[in-house]
């Protein structure tokens, strides 16, 4: 299982949502120190939400992101407010390895296609944000009628071989992913490899994604308030690698 220690960005510095409330943040850090910490434990993958792009559906926080490329060689993901080839081009030239496409997959799946096919099924992949069971776009802002399971199937006709699943009652809960949605989303899509996002709190909610057949994980308010310890994370992740060939990138 592929690890992602999260860090989401307000205003140039990392926070942590309750349920996807901009009204509840919570931990506000220093995400250059944040990035530091990931460094000194030898993580070396890193998902990164602008969450002021996410809302205003546009780049926001392009200072901070080039800031962390420039601290780290992790592997980085990218999502938030991301909605034109333009816009996709810069980031993976500024050194962003791979770049998460959201409320754009909803809206316009045409466009999630034609990212696929100029930059590669590698560096794109999908976020589907879910509330109640219907998928939410513009940072978690608008609630749609449809379902993961409609987008799931229309994700798999542009291409994208990756979802990253989030459930957002249990966003920054620490009250352990829904592995029951994510299970059943997997079970339902095979030809789809998701990571899982959203409440995971130990080492055993991860253990119970692997089981559920989940290849990634994303992990935000755990790692930042030590709950799981990074030290363990990284045993955990090179246990996985010694134990298959198999790796996400």
């Amino acid at each position: 299982m592929q690890l992602y220690p999260a860090i989401d960005l307000l205003a140039g510095k990392s926070v942590r949502l309750t349920r996807g409330d901009y009204e509840r943040v919570s931990l506000s850090s220093d995400p250059l120190d944040q990035v530091a910490r990931l460094n000194a434990a030898g993580l070396t993958h890193l998902h990164l939400v602008d969450l002021d792009g996410a809302r205003a559906q546009q780049p926001i926080n392009q200072a901070a992101i080039k800031a962390i490329r420039q601290q780290t060689s992790a592997f980085i993901e990218l999502g938030g407010g991301i909605r034109n080839l333009v816009t996709m081009g810069q980031y993976l030239t500024a050194g962003i390895n791979r770049l998460v496409l959201g409320s754009v997959a909803i809206t316009d799946p045409d466009l999630v296609a034609q990212a696929v096919t100029q930059f590669g099924p590698q560096r794109i992949v999908v976020g589907i944000d879910v509330r109640s069971g219907k998928v939410a776009t513009n940072g978690w802002l608008t609630t749609t009628q449809q379902s993961a399971m409609d987008v799931m199937q229309t994700v798999q006709t542009t291409g994208a071989q990756t979802v990253i699943v989030t459930d957002i009652g249990r966003d920054g809960t620490m009250q352990g992913p829904n592995v029951d949605l994510l299970r059943a989303l997997q079970h339902t899509v095979p030809q789809l490899d998701i990571a899982a996002s959203g409440g995971i709190r130990t080492l055993d909610d991860l253990t119970a994604l692997r089981a559920a057949g989940i290849h990634a994980a994303i992990i935000g308010k755990a790692w930042q308030t030590g709950a799981i310890d990074l030290n363990k994370l990284k045993e955990l992740e090179d246990d996985d690698a010694d134990q298959t060939n198999y790796s996400l990138p």
